[in-house]
């Protein structure tokens, strides 16, 4: 069901589970899916030995798909109007993500209501791995 404006308050969360323990699979697939195929996250004797990190880990975009994915989920389909990250920790396999959406700002436009949400997601340590914010057109 389609948030509205008037069941909105400044300083509402919506949290979600986006993915438990990240496998190597999926970030493989999302590879293919994307066409990055940068080793970084593919390849672990490059990513180890050349790269210097401990393990391959995920797309940026991937980390930002899946939050993406609770914004949809919480404010409904087709109705997100503006959505942006900055990626700020790996990703590794095995984790853990949590995205949350704050309300900041409900607001009226042309005769349109619209949420305004900080965005954060986080692994299972609690470090964030991205954040941002998003619009989304919403019921009066």
């Amino acid at each position: 069901m389609p948030l509205n404006a008037s069941s909105l308050s400044v300083g509402d969360t919506h949290s979600e589970v986006v993915v438990e323990n990240l496998t190597r699979t999926q970030i493989v697939q999302y590879a293919g899916a994307s066409g990055d195929y940068n080793p970084i996250h593919t390849d672990t004797p490059f990513t180890k030995e050349i790269a210097g990190y401990p393990s391959v880990f995920a797309h940026g975009m991937l980390s930002m798909g899946m939050t993406g994915k609770m914004l949809t989920n919480y404010v409904g389909d087709g109705r997100l109007t503006a959505f942006g990250v900055r990626f700020t920790r790996q990703v590794f396999p095995g984790a853990t993500l949590t995205a949350t959406a704050t309300v900041e700002a409900i607001r009226e436009e042309d005769g349109q209501h619209f949420v305004d949400l900080a965005v954060s997601t986080t692994n299972q340590e609690g470090q964030e791995v991205c954040k941002g914010d998003a619009s989304a057109r919403i019921d009066a």
